[in-house]
């Protein structure tokens, strides 16, 4: 945990998840402000449109950040990369793709590289090819999901095992319980996303976030397992449409127009749930308040500490009971 926040330079090991076309310079600073990395995702965003946010970004915080690119989302990996070292973003992730091809000339120029996993195999493979931290994503996470469908609690102890690497855990996350659980699984920090869009200062629709306050336990659904392309929403009118779709029979193509960030940014920003879908980990039901992100960053580091502490002293005086 401590080698992670010092690589990274952030005062908590807790890193915001890229979001693609609804990334702004306003949470990515709210959340390195904090302490924790933020990150402009780039999603299917030209690089002009993506200097434009580092350049508010490095404006208006001094802190560390990061920029995510997803590999195959995006036709300009090659440029969003160019673009990171030519503004001197320390940290650079790589997700949705081989990161492979990419790690050595991001080396090259002192760029630290977080590579995003799904199972053991795509693990030890980013290790292979450079990769200096894992985010290991469990399926309950939102967004875009691997269709390997392997669980958080399940993953991360076996990616810890098999490599050497630091791993941090992502999908399932959004309160100080949730980091401790990571931590405890031999994760080095944590990366969150919905939990983050139901705050002050992210930039997004009231209906988004209060649709997430609202959320119990069974409000998110996966779309696009018939064509291959899993996806977890937030219940909504448009999801459920997306689902009957699906029932009925949609091509791979049909599917992804549906489903491109326009439609995401109609639901995320422009609060319009008939024409848009909003994006929801299984955490949604955990959501119960709207904090400020610092709030939120503070309160995850003493919940953890505390639910670590209480658990070590249980489990201590039941041992020294044992032994008796």
């Amino acid at each position: 945990m401590k080698y992670v926040c010092e690589m990274l330079g952030i005062d908590y090991p807790i890193i915001q998840g890229g979001m693609g076309n609804i990334s702004n310079s306003k949470l990515a600073i709210a959340v390195s402000e904090a302490g924790g990395l933020g990150t402009i995702g780039c999603g299917t965003m030209t690089p002009m449109e993506v200097e434009k946010i580092i350049l508010e970004t490095k404006k208006q915080t001094n802190k560390n950040f990061a920029v995510n690119i997803a590999i195959s989302v995006s036709s300009y990996t090659n440029e969003l990369i160019d673009l990171v070292i030519k503004h001197k973003v320390p940290i650079i992730s790589l997700s949705a793709g081989n990161p492979a091809p990419y790690i050595t000339k991001i080396h090259e120029h002192g760029v630290t590289v977080i590579a995003l996993v799904a199972s053991v195999k795509h693990a030890l493979k980013a290790q292979e090819a450079g990769a200096d931290i894992l985010v290991a994503e469990g399926f309950e996470a939102a967004g875009i999901n691997s269709s390997l469908e392997l669980t958080t609690f399940t993953l991360i102890p076996q990616i810890v095992n098999s490599v050497t690497i630091p791993v941090v855990a992502a999908g399932g996350i959004g309160d100080g319980k949730g980091l401790a659980a990571a931590l405890m699984l031999g994760a080095s920090g944590v990366q969150i996303g919905t939990r983050l869009i139901a705050t002050k200062e992210a930039p997004f629709h009231d209906v988004y976030k209060n649709n997430l306050v609202a959320a119990s336990d069974t409000e998110t659904i996966i779309v696009g397992r018939s064509v291959g392309r899993l996806r977890r929403l937030l219940k909504t009118n448009y999801s459920k449409k997306l689902n009957e779709l699906e029932k009925s029979g949609i091509t791979p193509e049909q599917f992804g127009e549906l489903t491109s960030e326009k439609q995401h940014v109609k639901g995320a920003i422009e609060g319009d749930m008939d024409n848009g879908f909003i994006n929801s980990g299984q955490i949604a039901g955990l959501i119960t308040h709207i904090p400020s992100v610092r709030e939120l960053l503070y309160g995850m580091m003493e919940e953890a500490s505390k639910q670590i502490s209480n658990v070590g002293n249980e489990l201590h005086t039941l041992n020294r009971k044992a032994d008796k």
